[in-house]
């Protein structure tokens, strides 16, 4: 079943970046994969690598390293990640956050929100006109951030189930839209 697509419209009117106290917000040194690898193990899935990084992000030309966020704690653990990503040959314009995921102990400090707004200040800054993300209807939390960030659902035509499973997010998160 193919993800489900958001795109937020515009980026106007971001909010600034406010990291909650004990955490900072850093971008991507050498040397993060195998951070980025157990963060991604914790929530989605259990076959990330420091190799698999590498292949599959770090070195993709679409990759820049002040695109890729840190959430980190005041001793230096990285806790949380989000990519400032592109898609060019898809949406040349458009921002894609790409792999935002946070560890489970440190949830409930809203680090994907900060971690995402980040990644969109960054599409700003590298004059692109919106944002787009997929993610499964399962990622509850995750959906209800991306809406408070502006992001509506984009129905995607070669999937006919996409309309019934938005309604089921929307009636779960109560939504009104």
């Amino acid at each position: 079943m193919a993800q489900l697509r958001m795109r937020r419209p515009d980026l106007d009117g971001l909010p600034p970046v406010v990291i909650p106290a004990g955490y900072r917000l850093r971008t991507y040194a050498p040397g993060d994969e195998e951070a980025w690898a157990r963060i991604m193990n914790t929530g989605i899935g259990q076959s990330h690598t420091a190799e698999r990084c590498r292949a599959n992000l770090i070195e993709r030309p679409q990759f820049r390293p002040e695109g890729l966020f840190f959430a980190v704690t005041e001793e230096g653990e990285a806790v949380g990640s989000a990519c400032a990503w592109r898609r060019p040959e898809e949406a040349p314009e458009s921002g894609y956050v790409h792999m935002v995921c946070v560890t489970p102990e440190h949830h409930g400090h809203k680090l994907g929100y900060w971690l995402s707004l980040a990644a969109l200040h960054r599409f700003r800054e590298w004059e692109l006109v919106d944002a787009l993300l997929d993610t499964d209807d399962f990622r509850i939390p995750a959906l209800q951030t991306y809406f408070d960030l502006g992001f509506v659902p984009l129905l995607r035509e070669e999937d006919p189930t996409q309309a019934e499973r938005w309604a089921k997010v929307v009636e779960a998160l109560g939504v009104r839209r």
